[in-house]
């Protein structure tokens, strides 16, 4: 490997430079490489369509396959560095995850006009958010409230509020921490009120699978707390087939004992599939597994008993899961 700096690619956002900025000077840090950023243009960045609406599963995903890994496949790039959360959970063929850095903190937050806290919202307040796993929660939270598709960048969102056409945003805290907007924040939702995405908070470092001095050089800024966390997060994710559009949620902590949370939630708030797990960090990708199965074995218990009532039953956990009107609640994976 050549003492030439490293060409780390990136999306041209406040967030997403920020964030590259803060894996560069990690890698320079520790590996004494000089890193330069090199701005990559993504689908992403120009469209005006629904954020759920673009490629099935979200635009940031098909944004990041098709420019940043494009980027590093044809070479124009060393490294990239990608919001975990927004990645597919799949192997990308001839590009390896290097490295997890150490996670920020995970947690959704509200930003509302005038300080407000959730429960301070008039009634049917409008919340924007781009997230149906947010606008479910929002819902199961309070029933009356309107989640409202939004579009853009968090300095946009944030100005949505300020000028009284929404009440309020929900967003990544951690996003906001990066772009130096914690001030916009009036009430952090705890993993009980609203599980994150899956890889909420991570940051994912990648390269080609065949540049393996640097997949070694740039395991020097992987956190193995991290990397055991988002990968049991993820790896419910993907057993259960679901995109990072989908309503789901899952939070995994823990040092000696990792424990997971899952959650699936109707699109219109009215019911919740939840599952939990333990075990050690080296068993993460089986504790994943296990939550989806229970997950799964609790749709199939709802869609049964739908059946017995003759009442229609919603889609898969990985899709969007709808119910018919009835008293929110969450349920336990695995109860009646």
């Amino acid at each position: 490997m050549s003492n030439s700096p490293l060409r780390l690619g990136t999306r041209r956002s406040p967030m997403a430079i920020e964030q590259s900025r803060q894996v560069a000077e990690a890698v320079t840090r520790r590996a004494g490489r000089a890193v330069e950023l090199i701005g990559i243009t993504s689908a992403g960045d120009v469209s005006q369509e629904q954020l759920t609406q673009i490629g099935g599963t979200g635009v940031f995903v098909s944004a990041l396959r098709s420019a940043l890994r494009s980027a590093l496949l044809v070479g124009e790039v060393d490294f990239a560095v990608h919001s975990l959360k927004d990645l597919p959970t799949g192997s990308a063929e001839g590009i390896a995850l290097a490295a997890i850095p150490v996670r920020d903190d995970p947690r959704d937050a509200l930003a509302a006009a005038g300080g407000a806290k959730l429960a301070d919202l008039p009634r049917c307040a409008r919340i924007g958010t781009g997230s149906p796993r947010r606008a479910g929660q929002l819902l199961l939270l309070r029933g009356d409230l309107q989640p409202v598709p939004v579009r853009g960048n968090a300095g946009t969102r944030l100005a949505r509020v300020e000028s009284g056409d929404l009440d309020a945003v929900v967003l990544g805290h951690a996003g906001l921490a990066r772009i130096g907007r914690l001030d916009a924040v009036t009430q952090v939702f705890e993993p009980d009120e609203m599980l994150p995405a899956a890889g909420q908070g991570a940051l994912a470092v990648e390269c080609l699978t065949g540049r393996e001095d640097l997949v070694a050089l740039l395991g020097c800024v992987d956190d193995a707390p991290s990397r055991a966390a988002t990968t049991a997060e993820r790896s419910m994710l993907g057993a259960l087939q679901a995109g990072c559009a989908a309503p789901v949620g899952a939070y995994a902590a823990g040092t000696d004992v990792l424990r997971l949370r899952g959650v699936v939630v109707a699109a219109d708030g009215g019911m919740a599939l939840r599952g939990s797990a333990s075990g050690p960090p080296a068993m993460a990708e089986a504790i994943g597994q296990q939550v989806a199965g229970e997950l799964l074995s609790a749709e199939r218990e709802v869609i049964r008993q739908c059946q017995v009532r003759q009442r229609p039953a919603g889609t898969s956990v990985a899709g969007t899961m709808t119910s018919e009107p009835r008293k929110r609640q969450g349920r336990k994976a695995g109860q009646g």
